[in-house]
């Protein structure tokens, strides 16, 4: 790592030292660039004409450049009429850009080319490398989270490495796969998203209807995500270095929990002293019961005392508050040993800031014939908690060249070498004891996390590490709850698991110029992703004690290739060349197949080997296994312009998936599309219309992500117990088996106002899911439960709202400000017969756990028993019940009411005491933000939200459950305290009372509303002007960013974006950093 890190500094060295010295023809020219109304053109081109020589404006619109006092300069940018302006022996030339309506020439990425935006037929969405670099990401796809209308991301971990769940314009399936196809620079992507440095990226762009993402077929029905790298633009070579330092830090919120070991001994208390109260005992017979058995281990007993009381006295007095002469931290005397207990606080303990470093540079360079980029990257990413962090090189080189007039070729590669350290997330979200999340999450402020002597200093064991309290009495003798046989935070310290490897892809082209508008494009490209992992238990403490540590080796393999022959043809016609048509005709073939590897022994020789051969017991559970995929397609695409303001599109594609059975592999997808841009109508005459252009498309796409082979019977190779083979049906395949497929809508309209001041668009969708795939249930006597059959229909129609104005745009200001808003309506429209096993309110569907899947339903309807409240008489929690009246047949109702029930055992195995609440979807989603550039200065701020949506609150749940005998210990929310008493009978919050273990039980009473408003970004940086540094420097820029800043929901501690309270944090990210462009 030592030699590494001295080879990188000395590139970057040589690098820096070669760029001063690249100025050095002709005089320095300085100016800036602005449009009409005063505001500076940001990224303008400025090239002597004649020459590469070129560089680009700064947020102010600054530029500065060498050229002789005879020479032109040729000032352009996207929507303005290009300039040629002679600098006549001047050292100061200002340029003001005209607009010019006939040049919108910028482009969308869509399936195996691109479009002029103002003909694309679809609806797409494009993020540029400068706002996706204000993300401090390891994954590309958290930089998309509220910057899309559409698309909706959740984090189910904050751990490193860890990706989002995306959905675009909603969920089309319910077991089939809902996540978009990635695909980067033309060739579909199946690695892990981390591989992907974000400062090597130009554009993401977002494809949403079937216009845009037909041509994918079996691939596209979920939407599809362009992602596409940086080449060099026009001018001289151009050097940038980018560095960052930051720090990690936790950014969930905590809930309102009791933190104070006192208070948490005297809500304890009342719990208990209200359990022996209500079985009959005298107020002071239940205190004195209770403060003799608080701290033991007998009936609700916490097993520890914390604190010193004198002698004679008790802990809690018989007001049910702490002995004001307590003092924390109690002595005490164990086989020998003198001990001291005091709390520790467990979530510092498991959670520390961290340092975050990041180092990109890249060289680009472009000629008329050439094109070069190049950029290597390091990212050292410290994780929040023990056993946590990440290492990424990542390294790319892109090159084309224009061999001859009718031959170009080029070449991608990149490579990425990591390593990952994860042991916290070995058990994350099990909820069992080794889950160091939950056991944080749980555990009450009065029990210690190390073991301390009779001076209070934490011990040490015979190794020179810290004694954790396991909580079983092995130790000191003081037992818990939650103990086992070791702590669950010694464990992520001491255990590894790793996940080390390499990604490497290669792609390559060539375009032959056939003859005048008729191209050839030969693609291929080829990917190797390998991943060696390593999971070590250590044979120190807990639960593999006995086995001396077990260790697990597995190596993962993932290679595809991509081949792509496209033909395609563009021609003007017509007197004026009003009529534009372009054709692609194309041919593809895309192969995957993945390798695995493991395997597992027991018996650590030392945990500084964790190779299997370090340890000597075969735990016998080696396996290996073999997945391929292919997909195949022939596909046409036809584009059709005149006159710069009617477009159509329409585009086929036959597609094969090797996941169907052979008779049933190839599905045809199609679309069409049409746009008008209006204001180019010789009949409108509204002037503050700039661009106004109504679209609308329609088309279908397949879904095959359900699986391997399913469409055939599944075996498994068993040993039978003697040492010989034995094969056992796994699963039943049907043969019938095929495309999910997706029907897709869009409608809208984009615009534009007072030369894009305000600029936006509206589109309408409607996405139809068919033929979903089902697992129809059957008699046990045909020796299987089930098999999977195309069944079911659900739709998702909503409309989407972007927005982007420019409230200030003078010379030295410009405040823009965005926003986008998607409201999404889902619901399925039929299911298969067998399903069909339950009605209510008219929808017949089936009961999956607390949820009710039905037609005219949205997915994830909460259904549930009905809380009714607090019994005012006895506390108790109450539920609305069904109650009916029979007639003599026993069949015919003669009556029925709901009535109120104490008893949870006869609402629950009731289901039709039981009702609809609404969706685990949000109706609506999205984001907005603004940026402010002054005098160099940059600020953004960007914000995400959603809105109509349920979530079940079960963590709030948890710390509002009455502790029983099993769960004595666990940590109790503050609301508790303004629990039912006789004293506060009007109380919402039932009695708070040991035993009672009904108390929380599932039902209405913890649904809450899941909005949400977060602030993802904040940045704020300073372009020093270019004229400080006479040519040597093009740009410097010191920036501060931050992510994960701060979020809202309707409960402290709730966190809706997906991330529970059992899970690993998400990451706040505070950073400096700077950028220098030579």
């Amino acid at each position: 790592m030592l030699m590494v890190k001295k080879v990188v500094l000395s590139m970057v060295a040589t690098l820096l030292l070669g760029c001063f010295g690249a100025f050095a023809q002709g005089q320095r020219v300085t100016g800036t660039v602005t449009d009409e109304t005063g505001a500076p053109v940001i990224g303008a081109a400025v090239v002597v004409e004649g020459t590469t020589r070129g560089t680009s404006t700064d947020v102010a619109g600054y530029y500065q450049i060498q050229a002789s006092a005879d020479a032109n300069l040729v000032v352009s940018y996207l929507g303005y009429q290009t300039q040629t302006v002679a600098v006549a022996g001047r050292s100061t030339v200002d340029v003001v850009l005209v607009t010019d309506s006939e040049q919108i020439e910028e482009v969308v990425v869509q399936a195996f080319g691109v479009a002029k935006k103002e003909a694309f037929t679809g609806s797409a969405a494009t993020i540029k490398s400068d706002e996706l670099t204000k993300t401090q990401s390891s994954s590309v796809a958290n930089a998309l989270q509220g910057k899309v209308a559409g698309l909706q991301t959740s984090q189910g971990s904050g751990s490193l490495g860890s990706e989002p769940t995306i959905r675009i314009r909603g969920i089309g399936s319910i077991n089939a796969g809902n996540d978009p196809l990635w695909v980067v620079d033309g060739v579909p992507y199946e690695g892990d998203l981390n591989n992907l440095n974000m400062a090597d990226i130009e554009t993401m762009t977002v494809l949403k209807d079937a216009a845009s993402n037909a041509l994918y077929g079996a691939r596209g029905a979920n939407g599809v995500i362009m992602v596409t790298t940086k080449r060099a633009k026009a001018g001289d070579a151009r050097v940038n270095f980018d560095a960052k330092w930051g720090v990690n830090m936790r950014a969930r919120q905590l809930y309102d929990y009791t933190r104070d070991p006192g208070q948490y001994y005297e809500m304890h208390y009342t719990a208990l002293k209200n359990y022996y109260m209500d079985s009959g005992m005298d107020a002071a017979t239940a205190h004195t019961t209770v403060v003799n058995g608080l701290t033991t281990n007998g009936v609700g007993g916490l097993g520890y005392n914390v604190y010193t009381v004198p002698a004679g006295q008790t802990l809690i007095g018989s007001n049910g508050k702490l002995n004001p002469n307590a003092t924390l931290g109690r002595k005490f005397t164990h086989n020998g040993q003198e001990y001291t207990v005091r709390p520790d606080d467990w979530m510092d303990e498991l959670y520390d800031p961290s340092f975050r470093q990041e180092y990109n540079i890249s060289i680009a360079a472009a000629t008329e014939k050439s094109n070069f980029f190049a950029s290597f990257g390091y990212l050292n990413n410290k994780g929040i908690t023990d056993g946590s962090d990440m290492y990424r090189w990542t390294a790319r080189l892109r090159a084309d060249y224009q061999a001859k007039k009718w031959l170009k070729v080029g070449a991608n590669m990149s490579y990425t070498n990591f390593n990952w350290n994860g042991a916290s997330s070995n058990s994350e979200g099990s909820g069992d004891t080794a889950d160091v999340f939950s056991a944080v999450a749980d555990t009450a402020p009065i029990y210690p996390v190390f073991v301390r002597d009779g001076e209070g200093n934490i011990m040490k064991d015979q190794y020179g590490w810290n004694v954790y309290d396991s909580g079983d009495g092995s130790v000191w003798g003081l037992t818990r709850f939650s103990g086992s046989q070791s702590n669950p935070l010694q464990n992520i310290w001491l255990d590894e698991s790793n996940s080390e490897g390499n990604a490497f892809s290669v792609s390559g082209f060539a375009d032959f110029i056939i003859y005048d508008g008729l191209k050839l494009t030969l693609n291929g490209s080829v990917t190797i992703d390998e991943t060696r992992s390593t999971s070590m238990r250590n044979p120190y403490y807990g639960q593999f004690v006995a086995n001396k540590g077990v260790l697990s080796k597995g190596h993962g393999r993932s290679y595809n290739h991509n081949l792509q022959q496209l033909l395609t043809y563009s021609k003007a016609f017509g007197a004026n060349e009003q009529h534009q048509l372009d054709l692609l005709l194309g041919h593809e073939t895309y192969n995957l197949r993945s390798y695995s590897l493991s395997a597992g022994k027991a018996n650590i020789f030392s945990t500084d080997n964790t190779e299997l051969d370090g340890a000597v017991v075969d735990q016998g559970n080696a396996s290996s296994s073999f997945g391929e995929y292919v997909n195949e397609g022939y596909f046409f695409r036809a584009m059709y312009e005149y006159d710069g303001r009617i477009f159509a599109s329409a585009s086929y594609r036959r597609d094969a998936s090797s996941r169907f059975h052979p008779d049933r592999r190839w599905g045809n997808f199609w679309s069409v599309g049409a746009a008008w841009i209006i204001n180019r109508e010789n009949w409108f005459n509204a002037s503050v219309f700039n661009m106004l252009k109504l679209k609308a498309s329609v088309g279908s796409q397949g879904n095959d992500a359900i699986g391997m082979y399913m469409y055939t019977d599944l075996y498994s190779v068993t040993n039978d117990g003697q040492g010989g083979v034995s094969v056992i049906f796994g699963r039943k395949g049907n043969p019938n088996i095929t495309w999910e497929t997706n029907t897709n809508i869009n409608v809208g309209a984009e615009f534009g106002l007072w030369n894009d001041r305000l600029s936006g668009s509206v589109d309408f969708f409607y996405r139809l899911t068919s033929d979903m795939l089902f697992q129809v249930p059957v008699t046990p006597s045909l020796g299987y439960s089930s098999y999977y059959d195309n069944i079911g229909d659900m739709r998702n129609l909503g409309i989407e709202v972007v927005l982007n104005g420019d409230v200030v745009r003078t010379k030295n200001v410009v405040w823009s400000i965005n926003a986008n808003l998607t409201w999404v309506d889902n619901k399925v429209l039929s299911l298969p017969d067998s399903r069909k096993d339950y009605t209510i309110n008219g929808h017949s569907g089936f009961i999956s756990g607390s949820t009710f899947i039905a037609e005219g339903l949205p997915l994830s309807t909460y259904f549930l028993p009905e809380y009714a409240g607090v019994n005012q008489t006895t506390g108790e929690s109450e539920w609305y019940r069904l109650d009916r009246e029979y007639a003599e047949d026993g069949e015919t109702i003669l009556k029925e009411e709901w009535v109120r029930e104490a008893d949870y055992s006869n609402v629950s195995s009731d289901n039709d005491s039981k009702k609809l609440f609404g969706s685990s979807m949000p109706k609506v989603f999205g984001g907005f933000g603004t940026t402010l550039y002054a005098y160099g200065f940059d600020f953004s701020i960007a914000f995400d939200y959603q809105l109509g949506g349920k979530t079940y609150d079960g963590a709030y749940a948890g710390y509002m459950s009455s502790p029983t005998s099993a769960t004595s210990g666990k940590n109790y929310h503050l609301d508790l305290l303004n629990a039912w008493s006789q004293d506060n009978k009007d109380s919402n919050i039932p009695r708070f009372q040991f035993g009672d273990q009904y108390t929380t039980s599932t039902s209405s009473r913890f649904l809450i509303s899941s909005n949400y408003l977060n602030i993802s970004n904040i940045n704020l940086g300073y372009n020093f002007p270019a004229k400080w540094w006479n040519g040597k420097i093009q740009n410097l820029r010191v920036y501060v960013a931050c992510d994960n800043v701060w979020y809202w929901s309707k409960r402290k501690g709730l966190d809706p974006r997906g991330t529970g309270n059992t899970n690993y944090s998400p990451i706040r990210t505070i950073s400096g950093g700077v950028t220098l462009t030579f």
